[in-house]
């Protein structure tokens, strides 16, 4: 998904189609809450006017998260439409609101493109339908407890005595 603007001429007619699997393990060392992904699919098309290449492209692919409540593993299918405006003529004026990103090197580069709009689009928190988590629940010295059943079995040490009287019966 790198090419320099000389090969990319040929293309200007006919336009180009693009369909890549690429490997984006280098997002685990970004993000330390993408645990795995998988290879992600680019898939998309080049425009060409005389002022620039435009990209349309759709971003898919699954990342595991950590759940929210119990860190157990959650995949999360992603599909991400995206649009990369390359500018070719350094004089070419655009519309305020287009992100236009201009060649370094005679070189149209989509790949950090690519992994920025996968960032981008990692949700805050993700949820597993499991119940339980990694963690056991007793360990060396303690148990965990469920708070309904703590409720339950406390008595206000202020009717302790009157607990007496219901016993009795």
């Amino acid at each position: 998904m790198k090419w320099s603007v000389q090969q990319l001429l040929p293309f200007k007619e006919k336009g180009l189609h693009i369909d890549e699997s690429v490997n984006l393990s280098e997002l685990k060392e970004i993000d330390r809450e993408i645990r795995d992904i998988s290879p992600v699919r680019v898939t998309g098309d080049a425009y060409f006017s005389k002022q620039a290449i435009t990209f349309r492209l759709v971003i898919s692919g699954t990342m595991t998260l950590p759940c929210a409540r119990t860190l157990n593993d959650v995949d999360y299918p992603f599909t991400i439409e995206a649009t990369e405006i390359f500018q070719l003529d350094e004089w070419a004026t655009f519309d305020e609101e287009d992100e236009v990103h201009e060649v370094k090197e005679n070189t149209v580069d989509l790949f950090p493109y690519v992994k920025e709009r996968i960032l981008l689009e990692k949700p805050m928190q993700v949820f597993s339908d499991k119940d339980e988590g990694p963690a056991p629940a007793t360990g060396h010295g303690w148990e965990l407890k469920d708070e309904s059943d703590e409720e339950d079995n406390k008595i206000d040490p202020r009717l302790k005595d009157l607990q007496k009287f219901f016993d009795e019966k």
